[in-house]
């Protein structure tokens, strides 16, 4: 029987993925606007703990103020790190080209914030994974981007659709990767007293 909760995002990975270990997410239309701009000298790590966070209070907010039952809430933020940037989603397709071009033969971090809120509680964590691309050509990366696979992803790419061809190597959590890092988020959630299994 799947063990119902809420989602604070609109994201149709991230629910799959929860559905994947038999839960059932509801998403969450978040009532509070969350401004995505890193702080001022803020690290990639603390960027997306701060922001899952968030996301989690907008997420509590929205089921006190429609009287929603209370269950827990699952939030998370991504982002993706080369040469100390922080790469959100591209702005178009000279910007997920140049991504792209960025990871060419290199190694890339990948960071999900999470963090799962229920009764009072608020608890979180952070996904590392080191993803390494091989060298991709100009054809390669025109007709990724003319596919705009990548363009509502962070870091313009979804590992989990055709860019899988240009992992060579992944060290870390490949949902994580994706968005969710079901290992966090499993803990998390037994952390605040709720049980997936």
């Amino acid at each position: 029987m799947s063990k119902p909760l809420y989602l604070a995002s609109q994201s149709p990975r991230r629910l799959e993925l929860l559905r994947q270990i038999g839960l059932l997410p509801t998403a969450l239309r978040l009532g509070a606007v969350i401004d995505e701009t890193p702080l001022p000298g803020e690290d990639a790590v603390a960027y997306v703990a701060r922001l899952a966070r968030r996301k989690a209070e907008a997420g509590v907010q929205a089921i006190a103020e429609r009287r929603l039952p209370v269950l827990p809430v699952v939030a998370a933020d991504t982002t993706v790190t080369i040469d100390h940037a922080i790469l959100g989603k591209p702005a178009d397709a000279d910007e997920a080209a140049a991504m792209l071009r960025r990871y060419s033969g290199r190694t890339h971090t990948v960071l999900t914030g999470v963090a799962v809120a229920l009764g009072g509680r608020l608890e979180s964590a952070i996904s590392e994974s080191e993803v390494h691309f091989k060298p991709l050509s100009e054809t390669e990366i025109a007709a990724y981007v003319a596919s705009k696979e990548g363009y509502d992803k962070a870091g313009g790419y979804g590992i989990q659709g055709r860019a899988a061809l240009f992992v060579a190597r992944l060290s870390g959590s490949y949902s994580g990767v994706m968005g969710l890092p079901l290992f966090e988020t499993s803990e998390l959630l037994k952390a605040v007293g709720f049980e997936v299994l």
